[in-house]
């Protein structure tokens, strides 16, 4: 039996390996994580992470041929195959702070096998770092599908004896289940740069619709029917057309970063400003948000109570890590306003940590074990279980993340308990304007006209 050990257990590790124990009923798989609240987590029935159809994969393996264990040492030296999962944060201080990823741990990984292993093992980071490279293209919300069905696996390797055969050996456990014509093996270069480029691409591509937005507000089009026919162009297509307050998740941000400083390392300049200005323009894209709300509310949300609905980066996951609503959240408690949230998969733990936490700092460990004391901030912000007791007797409410769920709210209902008047910001283009409008709201959507009362109130960025 082939055996594989997998150092991380977060959204990465995981998911991916549970969907690896499914495919391949003749490997055993084993997880292991320092945390031991991390591994009790996935040994019990509520899992670390919400990911849809995850429950599922798990239960199906869980102690039949995949496991979830705290002894890293013992699971290292008897495994063959080593995924090497763990956090490679941007750096916060030092040489490409700001920019540059954090190989602290990736670097401590590698020392704790070179240390334990006694035999030959095969080590595959799945972590984006320049062993065998087989970087992860999962989207959070379907990223077991994503594993079930990929688009492709890459796999760089070394070009000598020894990394082709590790290749072969790797590209035969995900032949258990995907076509071959869709495993692709290339150096380890070319894999860590088609990751970076997949993800650079595709914020690029949501940048760009953000950036169309802001001119339609301007000039009264609408951005859904502009990015409708954009898509019809087959050459373009209709994926991450859609606009919003912004991009978030672990990987565009710190993957764009990346990419900047390998560019700036490789004394490309320009190329490096390119892809700075995608980031760039998801930063304008959020304070532009937070400008309207505030202007729109007679220049001051000072004291006024402000719902949230939603906090996680995208429906159907609970992750945090960049969500806009971070910096909405926090450009809002600047003004001194009272906010509410509700998200139905995101603790209030973790909104009060995020919230606490400095940029960048939410990917080091070390941060998440110190406990956040509360601030002043803090007492400005609640928690609520319920989308209605967020919004009672509020001034204004946004819409940060598409949840399906908050399609189907009674705004009637919402609006009746709001203080008047009543103003509903849609980060997400979730609501029909002119359906609200009847209602009573004033309401801002994305890159969609403005109503008279917007027109006349001027955002001073």
């Amino acid at each position: 039996m082939v055996k594989i050990c997998c150092l991380g257990a977060g959204y990465v590790g995981g998911p991916t390996m549970a969907v690896i124990a499914l495919k391949c009923p003749s490997v055993q798989v084993v997880v292991v994580d320092i945390s031991v609240a991390r591994i009790t987590a996935w040994n019990s029935n509520q899992l670390p992470i919400y990911e849809p159809g995850l429950d599922d994969v798990v239960k199906q393996c869980r102690g039949r041929n995949l496991f979830f264990s705290n002894d890293v040492e013992k699971n290292i030296g008897e495994a063959d195959i080593i995924f090497v999962s763990v956090n490679t944060p941007t750096k916060t201080r030092g040489l490409g702070a700001g920019k540059a990823a954090d190989l602290t741990y990736w670097e401590s990984a590698a020392r704790m096998i070179a240390d334990i292993a006694k035999s030959d093992k095969i080590v595959v980071e799945k972590s984006t770092v320049p062993i065998l490279s087989n970087p992860e293209f999962l989207a959070e919300g379907t990223a077991i599908k994503d594993l079930f069905e990929p688009d492709r696996v890459l796999i760089g390797g070394r070009e000598t004896p020894e990394g082709k055969k590790a290749v072969e050996t790797l590209k035969a456990v995900y032949a258990n289940w995907v076509p071959e014509d869709r495993i692709i093996t290339t150096n380890l270069w070319s894999a860590e740069l088609s990751k970076l480029a997949a993800n650079a691409f595709l914020a690029q591509r949501i940048s760009s619709v953000n950036a169309i937005s802001a001119l339609c507000e301007a000039t009264g089009a609408n951005v859904a029917e502009v990015a409708y026919a954009v898509g019809k162009d087959n050459r373009i297509g209709p994926k991450f057309l859609n606009a919003s307050v912004g991009f978030g998740g672990s990987c565009f941000q710190k993957d764009i970063l990346n990419l900047v400083y390998i560019c700036e390392c490789h004394g490309l300049p320009e190329v490096a400003n390119y892809w700075r200005q995608v980031i760039k323009i998801n930063d304008y894209q959020k304070s532009r948000f937070v400008n309207r709300v505030v202007s729109s509310m007679f220049n001051t949300v000072a004291e006024k109570k402000i719902a949230v609905l939603g906090f996680a980066f995208k429906k159907d996951t609970g992750d945090t890590r960049e969500t806009p609503a971070i910096d909405v959240c926090k450009g809002l408690l600047g003004d001194k306003a009272r906010v509410s949230i509700f998200d139905p998969q995101v603790t209030e733990e973790q909104i009060q940590r995020d919230l606490a936490l400095n940029k960048f700092d939410w990917d080091h460990p070390v941060h998440l074990l110190q406990p956040t004391s509360p601030t002043a901030v803090m007492k400005q912000v609640t928690v609520t279980s319920d989308a209605y007791e967020a919004t009672k007797g509020a001034h204004g409410v946004c819409i940060l993340t598409e949840w399906d769920e908050f399609k189907k709210l009674d705004y009637a209902k919402i609006f009746d308990n709001m203080q008047k008047p009543a103003f509903l910001f849609d980060g997400r283009n979730v609501v029909e304007p002119e359906k609200m409008r009847k209602i009573g709201f004033i309401v801002y959507s994305i890159g969609k006209p403005l109503d008279a009362w917007l027109k006349d109130m001027p955002v001073i960025m």
